[in-house]
């Protein structure tokens, strides 16, 4: 069994990953680099990738951000389905095992959480990005996990 979540350090889902180890189901994170080329996305959003504190681990470990956040994924236990199209990147991608973080260095991953989603589109109302499905009855994301 697994539960295919959307799962990167500003979404870490550390609780539902705790449920699901307590009832043996492995976790799969999509979108584990949080996206940044989602169609939808705002140019005043946040990009994961870029963020000082993941570049300044990615420096200490001679890697690069998405290393970094598949590493962490990987010392979690976490299975990660990255998405790439370019070849230099995939190879990257599978470069995650000749390396492991420091303890303070998962932490500092795990203290970026902001609990957003990027994978439910939103839209402009009255001036404010809102999730464009929220009002739908069976929209998913007012659950806990």
């Amino acid at each position: 069994m697994l539960n295919a979540v959307e799962c990167h350090p500003y979404l870490s889902q550390a609780s539902l990953l705790s449920h699901c180890r307590s009832v043996g189901v492995c976790m799969t994170a999509y979108s584990p680099l949080g996206s940044g080329d989602r169609p939808w996305a705002s140019a005043d959003e946040p990009r994961l990738l870029d963020d000082p504190k993941l570049g300044a681990i990615a420096e200490k470990y001679q890697k690069t951000a998405a290393q970094v956040v598949l590493r962490w994924q990987v010392q979690r236990g976490v299975v990660c389905v990255p998405k790439s199209v370019t070849p230099s990147r995939i190879l990257q991608n599978l470069q995650v095992c000749d390396f492991s973080l420091s303890e303070e260095d998962v932490r500092q991953v795990e203290a970026l959480g902001r609990g957003e989603r990027y994978i439910v589109p939103a839209v402009e109302r009255d001036g404010q990005r809102v999730w464009r499905d929220a009002e739908h009855p069976h929209f998913p994301f007012h659950d806990a996990f």
